[in-house]
């Protein structure tokens, strides 16, 4: 069977990392497949803040806890990387076009023995005042939507897929 399809299938969403970090080539290699991925009228226009930095990777996580309404706990699950994905607001496809970027980070990091998670709540906090003042910390310009979260680091687990629901398919021949 083909590398990626067999990538597709065996990619699980991690929630359990070790402490090791992956190295900064890895977390380019990620990023760089995800600005691969297809984009409306190839407009590209999602771009990936890679958080490396453990304080900032911290106070991410508590703002996305407070979001939640869960203040104190780790939704990144001690993953030591965090991809954000944004997408100029002012562009139509941005959700779908930020998706398939998601996508690709999880499949590139399962290609590279890496796990990955996404998780939500991204567009909150960068609607925050806080979120907005962080990417200005971070010389991103322009009016940007969060559209995900992805977590990355070693996995300290290996799910099980779980078995795949019928009746998803209709065939029009």
């Amino acid at each position: 069977m083909n590398g990626v399809i067999r990538a597709m299938e065996g990619r699980r969403s991690i929630r359990a990392y070790t402490d090791e970090v992956p190295s900064k080539e890895q977390v380019e290699a990620v990023v760089e497949a995800g600005l691969w991925a297809a984009s409306g009228m190839n407009r590209q226009g999602p771009i990936v803040v890679a958080v490396t930095n453990r304080e900032l990777r911290d106070r991410l996580s508590a703002m996305n806890a407070e979001i939640m309404g869960r203040p104190g706990i780790d939704p990144f699950y001690g993953a030591p990387v965090v991809l954000v994905v944004l997408a100029p607001r002012e562009q139509p496809n941005r959700v779908y076009d930020g998706s398939l970027v998601m996508g690709n980070l999880m499949l590139a990091a399962h290609a590279l023995g890496l796990g990955s998670c996404w998780i939500h709540r991204a567009r909150e906090e960068f609607d925050s005042p806080e979120g907005r003042e962080i990417l200005a910390e971070l010389g991103v310009k322009g009016d940007y939507e969060g559209i995900g979260h992805c977590i990355l680091g070693y996995p300290a687990e290996a799910p099980d897929a779980k078995p795949r629901r019928e009746g998803r398919v209709f065939h029009a021949a």
